[in-house]
C-alpha cells in the first residue's frame, strides 16, 4: 500500500470529476480557467461546504431555472444545460469564497461543460467494465465528508438542505465520486513504474537547483596536515601519505579504520572520521565544493587546503524537500478482500464484531488477524510494523492519523478490500538514506501519476462521441 493524499476544497457539493477537478485548475492563487483541465483529482472524497451565506446564494441561482435544452452529447447520452448551470453556480461560489479572480462567465461555462463530458465519458467506461460502489463505501464516504467539515451527518444534510440538496441526491454524488475514483485506481495506477533511473534523475535535480544553504551533508574526513613553512619534501611525504588513505578507503577499506590509523583530524580518534550531518553552509567551502554532485559513497581526494591535505567521503546527503525527521506509525490490521462471495457490507459487519470482541476483552486483536485476515501481515498477526508517513494509500493513513495509540478503527474500506487497524504507537525518527529514498520515491510517483492519468484521461476522451448542440446560457 503505497500512495498519497490530495486535499481538495470544492464549493457546496462537487462531483469528484467535475467542480473537484476544476477547483484543481482555479485555486485561490489566480490560475487562469482551463489550467488542470486533466487535472488528477482528489484520491479520496474531500468537500469543505461553503459560508452559510453562499450556501442561500447557489440555492437562490439553482430555483430560477429557464426552459432546459441539450448543450451536448456524449456517446448518445445527453448532457443539458440546467446541468452547466448547476455546476457553474457552484464553481463560482467556490472561487468567489476563496477570493480568486473570476473568469468571464462563458468562459468558465465552457470549461465546466468540458468537466461534465470527461465525467461522463469515464462513468459510461466505469460501468462497461463493471466497477461499482457498495452502499457501506458511500456512508464512509458520508461520514467522511461531515468530519472535515466538523460537524454532525445530521448537521451536515441540515446545512445541504439549506441548499436545496437532499440525501439521496448527495449520496448519489458520492456514490459517482467513489465510482471514477476506483475506475482510476484500476485503469491508471496500474500504468506507473518508478525506476532507479527515475529517482537518481529526480534527485540529482533536485540537487542542482537548491541553493547549497538548504542541503545538509555528512562527510567523512581525513585530514593529513601539513606544518606552516613545511619542505617541498614535507608536502610531498604528506601528500603521499593523504594518498594512501584515499587509496585503502577506494579498495574498499573501512574507512573508520583509515581515519583512525592516518588522520591528525580530532574526529578521526573520537567519530570514526564522520563530521556528522550538518547544513552545507556550515561545512568549509572547499569541502562542498569538492562533493557537490557526487553520490553518496564517493571518495574525493586528496584535496589541498591552507591546513594540509584531506580526503572526503560522502556518507549522507539530504537533499530539500526530502525531510530527515519524521512521526512514524506501529500499526497493525486485519484485512477481508471484498468480490462476489464477500460484499462490503458484509465485511464491515464481520470487522465490526471482531471490534466489539477486542474491545469488550473477548478476543486477541493478533489472534484474530492471524486467522482470519487475508493479507501477507497476517502470520505476524497482522503487524505491519514502522511507516513512515506516505507509505499507505489515503484512506488508510487518514484513518491510521485519526487515532490514538491503542484505539482500534471503524471498518474502513480502501482499493485492497475492508480494514480494521489499530495504531500500536508512534515515535518520531530519523530517517536512514534507504528511507530517504523511498520518501522521494513517493514524489516522483506522485507526479507520472499526474501525467499518466492526463494521458488517460485524453485518450478516454479522445475515443468518445461528444456533438456539441447549442451553448450553454
Amino acid at each position: 500500500m503505497n500512495h498519497r493524499v490530495i486535499a481538495l476544497a470544492i464549493a457546496a457539493l462537487a462531483s469528484l470529476m467535475s467542480e473537484g477537478a476544476l477547483a484543481q485548475g482555479l485555486r485561490p492563487s489566480g490560475a487562469p480557467a482551463g489550467k488542470g483541465l486533466t487535472a488528477r483529482p482528489p484520491a479520496t472524497p474531500s468537500i469543505t461546504l461553503p459560508a452559510p451565506d453562499a450556501a442561500g446564494s447557489t440555492s437562490a441561482g439553482s430555483a430560477t431555472r429557464q426552459a432546459d435544452f441539450i448543450v451536448a452529447v456524449v456517446n448518445s447520452e445527453p448532457v443539458t444545460n440546467n446541468e452547466v448551470r448547476s455546476r457553474l453556480a457552484r464553481a463560482e461560489a467556490q472561487m468567489a469564497q476563496q477570493g480568486g479572480a473570476v473568469p468571464p462567465r462563458d468562459v468558465l461555462a465552457r470549461e465546466v461543460l468540458e468537466r461534465i463530458i470527461l465525467e461522463r465519458v469515464q462513468l459510461q467506461q466505469a460501468k462497461e467494465s463493471g466497477v461499482k460502489v457498495d452502499d457501506f463505501a458511500v456512508s464512509q464516504a458520508e461520514q467522511g465528508v461531515a468530519r472535515q467539515n466538523n460537524m454532525t451527518t445530521e448537521d451536515l444534510y441540515r446545512r445541504l438542505g439549506r441548499d436545496g440538496m437532499g440525501r439521496d441526491r448527495f449520496r448519489e454524488e458520492l456514490r459517482t465520486q467513489l465510482l471514477l475514483q476506483r475506475l482510476r485506481e484500476r485503469e491508471v495506477e496500474a500504468r506507473v513504474k518508478v525506476t532507479d533511473l527515475d529517482l537518481d534523475q529526480y534527485l540529482r535535480e533536485q540537487q542542482k537547483g537548491n541553493d547549497v544553504a538548504s542541503m545538509e551533508i555528512n562527510l567523512g574526513h581525513v585530514l593529513v596536515v601539513v606544518p606552516e613553512n613545511a619542505s617541498p619534501v614535507q608536502v610531498a611525504e604528506r601528500q603521499a601519505r593523504a594518498q594512501r588513505a584515499a587509496d585503502r578507503v577506494r579498495a574498499g577499506e573501512e574507512f573508520a579504520t583509515v581515519a583512525r590509523e592516518l588522520s591528525d583530524a580530532p574526529e578521526g580518534q573520537r567519530n570514526n572520521g564522520l563530521l556528522g550531518l550538518r547544513p552545507a553552509d556550515r561545512y568549509p567551502e572547499l569541502f562542498v565544493n569538492s562533493t557537490l554532485g557526487l553520490p553518496v559513497g564517493s571518495i574525493v581526494g586528496p584535496v589541498r587546503s591552507p591546513a594540509g591535505f584531506h580526503v572526503l567521503k560522502v556518507v549522507e546527503r539530504v537533499t530539500a524537500g526530502v525531510p530527515t525527521n519524521v512521526v512514524q506509525s506501529h500499526a497493525r490490521h486485519i484485512l477481508l478482500r471484498t468480490g462476489p462471495q464477500l460484499s462490503e457490507s458484509a465485511a464491515a459487519a464481520r470487522l465490526a464484531d471482531y471490534r466489539r470482541r477486542v474491545l469488550a476483552g473477548q478476543a486477541d486483536f493478533a489472534a484474530l488477524a492471524r486467522e482470519h485476515s487475508q493479507d501477507g501481515s497476517s502470520k505476524e498477526g497482522g503487524d505491519l510494523g514502522w511507516a513512515s508517513p506516505g507509505r499507505y494509500v489515503p484512506e488508510f493513513e487518514q484513518a491510521l492519523n485519526a487515532l490514538k495509540p491503542g484505539d482500534i478503527s471503524e471498518p474502513l474500506v480502501s482499493r485492497f478490500g475492508v480494514h480494521l487497524i489499530q495504531l500500536l504507537e508512534r515515535r518520531e525518527a530519523k530517517l536512514t538514506q534507504r528511507e530517504q529514498r523511498e520518501m522521494a520515491r513517493d514524489t516522483v510517483r506522485e507526479k507520472k501519476l499526474d501525467e499518466a492519468y492526463a494521458t488517460w484521461a485524453q485518450e478516454l476522451r479522445g475515443r468518445a462521441y461528444v456533438e456539441y448542440r447549442d451553448p450553454p446560457q
